[in-house]
């Protein structure tokens, strides 16, 4: 089956992510741009009570920018034990902590005294055919548990401290191949693909 040939931009310019989204979306005949593709800025305020509020929150602010379909999403790591903290403030979290190291440490020893380390990445993908059109979401998660210690330099975040029930993947020592199969990220975007291959 031949595809058209068709833009849509991302609300990112996060390299990572833009090759996740290129490798699953590019087979389908999109042409995934970021904002720096466009030559414009898009930073809202992150203000949401929940992952669909914040993927939806930039997806409509870039809708204001561009023309083309917009996506957009939000993620967030998810310990059972804390409530699911930190969640929607997992890269603010970061930040209080001064970086992503002192932050794993921290979340370790938290997960450890509330007595269970078992944790879940979640995200939530926003889907904009144009501007002011309804919204549509697709979600995805990936569970597993936090390691007591860092394993790894790949990927991003609070990735050396996540290893995934499916595979007993831990993220941190993965490659993008092996993770991609598993991760939060690329079940949303699978259910987005399906969306969009109809």
């Amino acid at each position: 089956m031949e595809f058209l040939r068709k833009e849509i931009v991302l609300a990112t310019n996060n390299p990572h992510k833009l090759r996740e989204y290129r490798e699953m979306l590019g087979p389908l005949g999109f042409i995934v741009l970021c904002p720096h593709d466009l030559a414009i800025e898009s930073d809202p305020e992150e203000n949401g009570r929940d992952y669909r509020e914040n993927s939806l929150i930039k997806a409509r602010a870039l809708s204001e920018l561009s023309s083309l379909p917009v996506l957009a999403d939000d993620s967030g790591l998810e310990v059972f034990s804390l409530l699911g903290f930190p969640g929607l403030l997992s890269s603010r979290f970061a930040e209080r902590c001064g970086n992503y190291r002192e932050a794993q440490s921290s979340l370790v020893r938290m997960g450890k005294d509330a007595g269970s380390l078992e944790a879940r990445f979640v995200c939530t993908i926003c889907y904009l055919e144009k501007k002011g059109a309804r919204p549509l979401f697709f979600e995805g998660e990936c569970r597993g548990r936090l390691l007591e210690t860092p394993e790894g330099t790949n990927g991003f975040g609070f990735d050396p401290i996540f290893q995934a029930d499916e595979g007993g993947l831990k993220f941190g020592l993965a490659t993008e191949e092996q993770k991609n199969r598993v991760s939060h990220r690329q079940d949303a975007l699978r259910k987005l693909a399906v969306y969009l291959a109809i």
